[in-house]
């Protein structure tokens, strides 16, 4: 089968398209032939190994410990184990690869337990592969670690973003007011997922003076607790999603002292088939939907992550990998 490798630390230029083993599903395992995949945030600091400390988890000092990237997909169950009751083979499925990545790639084979499960009628394959990781993200730091509830003032960074645009969509489910920051360019679009309000970075100050939230969930890494404090009610909370020393120490110290909390969680070990069960129901009540930007055949996958690293996509890139029937 055809995957995209990467074998070392490097630019875009160490992604090769190679010809590797097809994968067969252990017994508690399916293989799908992907679809759709998306080249995420994450991706090209996994393949540059930049922060360092992105090169702890997995731990893998001198190349990926992982070849293949990617970590979300849509497809076709090509073939199940023989102890694989849930699914069967037909079935249009989408979730998230956890750790060991794979999903650039036209096969790749998944627990039947792990973050699984059919994909939205409603959406196509490419709608549906931009969905699990960004949304999960997002659905597990409002609702699990924000305890989001109906009337609550929400600020999210970064709105125009992959867990940006899921973050506002499910921020509204849950009966919050949602003010959105994002530029210029995608103002329109955050307004349209369900933003009451919306900032320009690029003519605002963030937050603006005076208004204060219930929860800031910052999806970028571009803010600081110590900058946002002053924005948060007495109980509030400060979600990020980029685990730096700053905020690590922060989280630490709010913990034990002040009645405002600095929150991060390393979510994709929080991944389930429960929650992208909910995710589709609420895709398929119309209540989410996917936000693409670009979308690239397989084969030029490194322009997309030349793209992706410029940090200023618009929800997002989608790879396409086998034609849809």
């Amino acid at each position: 089968m055809k995957a995209i490798v990467c074998t070392r630390y490097g630019s875009p230029d160490v992604l090769e398209l190679r010809e590797v083993e097809k994968p067969s599903p252990t017994d508690n395992e399916i293989l799908i032939k992907v679809h759709a995949t998306t080249v995420s945030a994450t991706d090209p600091i996994s393949r540059k190994g930049k922060p360092f400390l992105s090169r702890l988890v997995p731990p893998s000092l001198t190349k990926p410990k992982y070849p293949i990237l990617g970590d979300e997909l849509a497809g076709e169950i090509e073939a199940v184990g023989k102890d694989v009751t849930l699914f069967k083979v037909g079935d249009q499925v989408y979730g998230c690869t956890g750790l060991g990545s794979g999903a650039h790639a036209e096969y790749k084979c998944l627990p039947e337990a792990g973050a699984l499960a059919l994909k939205p009628s409603n959406m196509t394959y490419e709608e549906a592969a931009t969905v699990p990781s960004g949304a999960l993200t997002a659905l597990i730091f409002l609702r699990d670690k924000g305890h989001i509830q109906s009337g609550q003032k929400v600020l999210i960074n970064g709105a125009s973003g992959s867990v940006g645009t899921a973050a506002v969509q499910i921020a509204k489910y849950f009966g919050a007011e949602v003010t959105g920051v994002c530029s210029t360019a995608n103002l329109e679009m955050v307004k349209s997922l369900g933003a009451k309000k919306v900032i320009d970075y690029t003519k605002e100050a963030l937050p603006k003076s005076g208004e204060v939230f219930d929860i800031i969930f910052d999806t970028v890494g571009k803010t600081s607790f110590s900058r946002c404090k002053g924005a948060l009610k007495k109980r509030g909370v400060y979600l990020a999603t980029f685990p730096g020393p700053v905020i690590l120490l922060q989280m630490l110290w709010t913990s034990m002292a002040g009645s405002k909390k600095v929150i991060f969680d390393a979510t994709s070990f929080k991944y389930s088939r429960a929650d992208l069960s909910f995710l589709n129901e609420l895709i398929e009540a119309g209540m989410i939907k996917s936000v693409i930007d670009r979308t690239y055949p397989l084969e030029q996958i490194a322009e997309a992550h030349r793209y992706v690293e410029k940090g200023h996509k618009k929800g997002n890139v989608v790879i396409t990998v086998a034609e849809s029937k």
